[in-house]
């Protein structure tokens, strides 16, 4: 009977570690699944970045938001029916 309780003693000094470590790891695969979404966003924004030190793709971003050259006249065009 005492060697029973003994080692259901020392079983039970496993317990808390074990859980532990279980813990830990799905912390760990949690974080590595973090990492690979940022490092494909990493990858997406530096893709970005060497598209917009194209002169054409920095032109055509500043035209979307309005920006004329300073020798071009803006017209605003109001009225126009909606597409399709």
């Amino acid at each position: 009977m005492a060697l029973l309780c003994v080692l259901l003693g020392i079983t039970a000094l496993f317990v808390g570690p074990l859980l532990s470590l279980r813990s830990t790891l799905a912390e760990s695969d949690a974080k590595q699944a973090e990492v690979q979404r940022l490092q494909r966003e990493n990858t997406r924004l530096k893709q970005r970045q060497s598209a917009l030190k194209s002169k054409g793709t920095l032109e055509l971003e500043a035209r979307r938001r309005g920006m004329v050259r300073p020798t071009e006249r803006p017209f605003v065009v109001r009225g126009l029916p909606k597409g399709p």
